[in-house]
């Protein structure tokens, strides 16, 4: 069990893409979209050294577009609870990402805690903020013990990593990480939406791995939500309902990006279809926030209570 864990730890962790242009204005109507490599946008050829920042595009785009946003974009591959939170925090990649390659937006002297705090100081009429964090987590946790909050705490993994310690992290650790993150966003004044998108299983016919992927990365995230009002996007079960007709199997359902076609082998980033079916959970959790049901009006409503 513990060696198939570590094989999804292995594959979760890696969130490794490039990013979306950091075009869009702080003008107007803006959507602050935070997170990892998931949020950071997807490319079929996923090398950011020879790529322009145009070519990789996510589910934040499919939000902008459904509710007429203008999104900004701070998210960074690799990005862990830690980091996010402090320059020193536990990290995956995302410090290496920010040093050789440009995220949507340029922050080099800021975390992406600080950054989207800063900016929701400076843009009141911002209309929704979502997030998917905590993946990168499990793939440096799975490597052995060190600090998991900022400030550094008692909050520890036992050594050798285990499923155990794992658990461990995930429901002390992970959660304190993240009730910081929702707990600042909501001391700038934000009172807007707030929607977090879970994780989906790289196979759902794995029952080791996509246990791991609900009651660890995705049971973490809906502890921290539930106090500070933030709406839960279920993008497990979004990709769970569309690989129903194909056994479970993620990949062979379209919805991760192909790496090789014989035998068939995907990575572990969404594809555009994949991309597709979070940015319209995303758009189907706001519009069951209010009675009218429709995604506009229910994002204006919150926007104005």
């Amino acid at each position: 069990m513990k060696v198939r864990l570590f094989s999804l730890v292995s594959a979760v962790g890696l969130l490794i893409l490039g990013a979306v242009p950091a075009s869009a204005s702080s003008q107007g109507h803006p959507y602050l979209a935070l997170g990892d490599s998931v949020a950071f946008g997807t490319s079929e050829i996923k090398n950011p050294a020879v790529l322009p920042a145009s070519a990789f595009s996510g589910y934040p785009d499919v939000v902008a577009r459904a509710l007429n946003v203008e999104v900004v974009n701070p998210s960074c591959p690799g990005e862990a609870t830690g980091g996010f939170i402090d320059p020193t925090g536990l990290d995956n990649v995302c410090r290496f990402y920010k040093t050789h390659f440009p995220l949507h937006v340029s922050y080099s002297g800021e975390t992406q805690l600080q950054f989207a705090v800063n900016f929701l100081k400076a843009n009141p009429r911002t209309r929704l903020v979502t997030i998917d964090l905590d993946a990168n987590d499990l793939f440096r946790e799975s490597t052995g013990p060190g600090p998991d909050v900022w400030p550094p705490s008692t909050c520890f993994v036992p050594a050798p990593a285990s499923s155990a310690g794992l658990g461990l992290y995930f429901s002390t650790c992970a959660v304190q990480n993240l009730e910081t993150i929702f707990g600042a966003l909501r001391g700038t004044g934000y009172k807007g939406l707030i929607v977090a998108l879970t994780y989906y299983s790289l196979d759902y016919s794995d029952p080791v791995g996509t246990a791991g992927t609900k009651f660890l990365l995705n049971a973490a995230m809906i502890t921290a939500a539930a106090p500070f009002g933030v709406k839960i996007a279920s993008g497990f079960d979004a990709f769970a309902a569309a690989t129903a007709a194909f056994g479970g199997h993620t990949c062979a359902a379209g919805l991760l990006v192909i790496e090789k076609t014989t035998p068939l082998v995907c990575g572990i980033h969404p594809s555009d279809l994949g991309h597709q079916i979070l940015g319209k959970t995303i758009v189907d959790a706001i519009a069951a926030t209010c009675p009218a049901a429709d995604p506009i009006g229910c994002l204006n409503r919150n926007q104005a209570s």
